[in-house]
């Protein structure tokens, strides 16, 4: 009879299986995987010590398993492995793609050569559990804005409000905007769009609309972002942070306050990784061009126009997908000029869209920041962009945090 239990061992999981694994148990064995991972766990210790048989259906199980997780910066480690079942792993030569220990001291080690030579510093802010690395250059980057909201609500936008941004100019931000040559061409296809790490996503306010997408704009000379409003800023990472919920799954509004517990900075320009538990989304259905304007002359946030104009969640959705996201918050609304007040809801101290992709881990390697995000514009497909609601939940997660000027 097979038996599979999993138990904490330190800060990992530990799986301790008791059998033969073939094509009986490895469902099993998947099982447990799967859920492991969606609860936000890629790295974990599988005890072998009482397996005795494997067969080809139980390594195939493995190997996926391992090679998401390495994608991932995670992995199996395996456990105290009897001399059947090596011999079966080395004549299918699968040895190199494991980790392979004898006692839990040898898996200690290998955390501590991942640590090696890094400061990071960890803490819990209300349920939070954070760890983060601190760069010593305390320098305040500029946010900028394009264009103003004022004429969204009553749809009079023109060819007149559109703001040309080079790509070169902007490393994050967010707004509606849209790609093209021609006001012609592009008018009808603004939409929520977010640029991170130069690279630029809008979903056009249309029928049936899927995400446009450009990745290295900034190193083609011959492209432009149209944008009726946004903003941007540009920047080194101040602090790089990873995140998972002790408890229970995080909220963005809780994230956005433990920023600011961590920084002093009363504004902010953050970029987060993570993987959800559920999206609360909203996005315009419409472009807000004078072409468009209501008939009835109200408001498109007015009650009779607001369902035709605004897809608004009434249940969150896209559970356990990946959501790279992008904007600003701050400490408070004062602390924005005047003139840029409008970049920040009422009620709310942040303004951020995230982009949508496909269920998967992601990695929690904050040296690896950048080249993870890459790797999921390369890899992943990404179906939505929307302006990202306070109770959007997150199982785990990394956050870029740049401090801007007040």
């Amino acid at each position: 009879m097979f038996e599979c239990t999993v138990t904490n061992e330190g800060p990992i999981k530990c799986i301790t299986a008791k059998g033969r694994i073939d094509s009986l148990s490895s469902s099993d064995i998947q099982k447990v995987f799967d859920e492991l991972i969606l609860s936000g766990e890629h790295t974990f210790i599988f005890d072998m010590a009482a397996v005795h048989y494997i067969s080809s259906a139980g390594l195939r199980v493995f190997i996926s398993t391992q090679k998401l997780l390495k994608k991932a910066g995670g992995e199996i480690i395996l456990s105290g492995v009897t001399e059947p079942v090596f011999e079966i792993f080395k004549m299918s030569g699968l040895v190199a793609l494991f980790h392979m220990v004898t006692d839990r001291e040898e898996v200690q080690e290998l955390f501590r050569k991942d640590n090696k030579g890094t400061d990071i510093i960890a803490c819990k802010i209300d349920g939070i559990a954070i760890e983060y690395i601190e760069s010593k250059e305390k320098k305040l980057s500029p946010l900028f804005v394009a264009g103003k909201q004022d004429k969204t609500a009553d749809s009079s936008f023109t060819e007149e409000d559109v703001i040309a941004v080079k790509p070169t100019d902007m490393q994050f931000g967010c707004g509606l905007a849209a790609l093209g040559d021609t006001y012609d061409e592009y008018r009808f296809l603004f939409g929520e769009s977010m640029v991170v790490n130069n690279a630029f996503f809008f979903y056009p306010a249309v029928k049936h609309s899927s995400v446009d997408f450009l990745i290295d704009a900034h190193k083609n000379p011959g492209v432009v972002y149209r944008f009726f409003h946004g903003f941007g800023f540009n920047g080194d990472h101040r602090y790089v942070l990873s995140f998972h919920g002790e408890n229970t799954p995080v909220d963005l509004s809780s994230l956005i306050r433990s920023f600011f517990t961590i920084s002093s900075a009363d504004i902010l320009g953050v970029c987060i990784l993570a993987e959800s538990k559920g999206i609360w989304g909203m996005h315009i259905k419409q472009v807000p061009v004078i072409d468009r304007k209501p008939a009835n002359g109200k408001s498109i946030f007015d009650s009779d126009n607001f369902s035709d104009w605004i897809d608004y969640p009434l249940e969150p959705s896209y559970i356990n997908n990946i959501v790279i996201a992008t904007g600003i918050a701050v400490r408070e609304r004062s602390c924005l000029a005047r003139e840029n007040a409008f970049l920040i809801p009422e009620g709310n101290n942040f303004h951020i869209h995230g982009g949508i992709f496909d269920k998967a881990p992601v990695s929690k390697n904050m040296a690896d920041f950048d080249k993870e995000t890459m790797r999921i514009f390369n890899e992943h497909q990404i179906y939505k962009i929307q302006h990202l609601l306070g109770l959007s939940k997150f199982s785990t997660g990394m956050a870029a945090i740049v401090e801007l000027e007040a």
